[in-house]
């Protein structure tokens, strides 16, 4: 009776057995699977977390904007007896939270970014700094001839204009369609607040332009890629 001849493994250079599992699949559409993984994780992993953009500035917008319309109503119409200096003061401090969450989360995904999608939003950030310094200048030429009223609404329309208007051109320059028609609708709600008069601009800002970004975040986070679970070895 002859014993069986042992199968030959083949080992490396060290004389080890490789792993199966290491191994790149054979198989066509094993292989395209994992290159549509792939390509699925990474851009999942550039594409930056809307909702470090939409929410923090949507809760300054409507907590901001909301304290404006409670202590500057319609007609100076005082509907909370709040000191005067607050909603203009919890306004700048949520929009100052807002730009560091903001930034920190662009700066987490573009930084692994090179070229020119990384000079892109480079060049866009330094267009609102630029743009709004531009307007405060303007704006603080002008406001102290207008009555307190009316200050308030020019400050408040242009600077909520301005902020559609680079809404706008960033869903233009990214073909974000979801960016681009959040600054058409900031755009179309901040004329019908300018039109209402002051003390409702407030309101129709803080509502629509808060409220939207609020849901516009919820719907974009929806929609965005999840992250890919690969089975682990040897599970079928």
């Amino acid at each position: 009776m002859t014993e069986s001849p042992e199968r030959e493994v083949a080992t490396d250079d060290h004389g080890v057995a490789p792993d199966h599992d290491e191994r790149p699949p054979v198989d066509a559409a094993a292989a395209l699977r994992l290159i549509v993984e792939q390509q699925a994780e990474a851009a999942r992993r550039l594409r930056p977390n809307m909702l470090f953009y939409y929410w923090p500035w949507g809760l300054a917008w409507l907590i901001g904007f909301g304290l404006f319309f409670l202590r500057f109503g319609p007609d100076n119409r005082v509907f909370v007896a709040l000191p005067g200096w607050l909603p203009l003061a919890t306004l700048l401090a949520l929009l100052v939270v807002a730009s560091l969450v903001s930034g920190l989360g662009s700066a987490r995904t573009y930084g692994q970014v090179s070229g020119d999608s990384n000079r892109r939003g480079a060049w866009y950030g330094l267009s609102w700094g630029l743009g709004f310094a531009t307007l405060t200048v303007v704006l603080s030429r002008i406001s102290p001839h207008l009555p307190d009223d009316l200050g308030t609404l020019l400050w408040a329309g242009a600077t909520v204009g301005l902020t559609g208007a680079l809404h706008m051109a960033g869903g233009a320059v990214w073909l974000d369609r979801n960016l681009f028609t959040l600054g058409a609708w900031i755009s179309v709600i901040n004329i019908v607040g300018i039109v209402a008069g002051p003390g409702w601009h407030a309101l129709v800002i803080a509502i629509g332009g808060g409220g939207g970004m609020l849901l516009v975040g919820a719907i974009v986070e929806r929609r965005r890629p999840r992250a890919t679970t690969r089975p682990a070895p040897g599970a079928r």
